[in-house]
């Protein structure tokens, strides 16, 4: 009989990984998700939002842009840190707080407004933490998500990741569950009027192959680390396997690397 999963150690060696490297580098390049969720969630002027793991907040932003009194969160303070200088240069008003996405320190019903982009999909209690994203929402709120699938490239990406490490804990749930229609039924059903999905692309623009893996070694925690754990010949197969899976999805021809990568933006009406 398998043990149970030990959430706590998990998410220590997650938080580990999301400290390294500098995701701010990875994720300033992601801002049209945020904006695009934003617009999905029709945000109002003065709603209350909450960004949970926010990372450096491009959610965080884009809400702050349409007005939201925003409350941006994550559980790597550095990257709040990150954050904030950006809401400092564009004179918009943040709270930051750190917080985890799995014990959010909100009353129930504390905001009209609950985002996360590639953030919460990465916590490692599933249930506990959408069960916390709906708990602080408001009736007739909006949780709204950006979550990579499986089949795209990043889900792809992660199950190279996976072939070159050791296997995960017995019982922990793949995060890119969260890009499917029928883990959102899941874990928010009975809690949603109604979840409104659109499948989207977000285009990684990058020289070459070998360009996005120098700088998703440098500066992606999850790459960063994986690279770090591995010796010098089983880093080299990592990195051939990734190119191979870079050069098959590259758009560009020759020249350039722009590789399409699909994820689910989502919104859930709170019932």
């Amino acid at each position: 009989m398998n043990a149970p999963l030990d959430i706590p150690a998990l998410k220590t060696r997650q938080q580990a990984a999301w400290s390294s490297g500098d995701y701010a580098v990875i994720g300033v390049t992601l801002q049209l998700v945020g904006e695009s969720l934003a617009e999905a969630c029709d945000i109002r002027y003065d709603e209350r939002v909450l960004d949970v793991a926010a990372g450096n907040g491009n959610a965080t932003l884009a809400a702050a842009r349409r007005g939201g009194k925003v409350t941006s969160t994550d559980y790597v303070s550095a990257l709040l840190e990150r954050g904030a200088e950006r809401a400092r240069a564009e004179r918009l008003d943040v709270k930051y707080e750190v917080a985890d996405a799995e014990a959010l320190p909100y009353d129930d019903a504390s905001f009209d407004v609950v985002l996360s982009t590639f953030g919460v999909m990465f916590a490692p209690d599933q249930a506990t933490a959408a069960s916390e994203l709906a708990r602080v929402c408001r009736p007739g709120g909006r949780i709204g998500l950006a979550n990579w699938t499986p089949e795209g490239f990043i889900g792809q990406m992660f199950k190279v990741l996976g072939r070159h490490l050791p296997p995960p804990p017995a019982g922990a749930q793949p995060p890119a569950l969260w890009g499917t229609e029928k883990r959102l039924a899941e874990l928010f059903g009975d809690k949603a009027a109604k979840i409104d999905v659109t499948r989207k692309m977000f285009q990684f623009r990058y020289r070459s192959a070998a360009h996005f893996i120098d700088v998703f070694r440098k500066w992606y925690g999850p790459v960063h680390k994986a690279f770090g754990a591995l010796p010098a010949d089983k880093a080299e197969a990592l990195s051939r396997d990734l190119t191979e899976i870079l050069d098959a999805a590259n758009r560009a021809g020759p020249a350039s690397l722009i590789v399409p990568g699909e994820y689910l933006e989502v919104v859930v009406t709170r019932r």
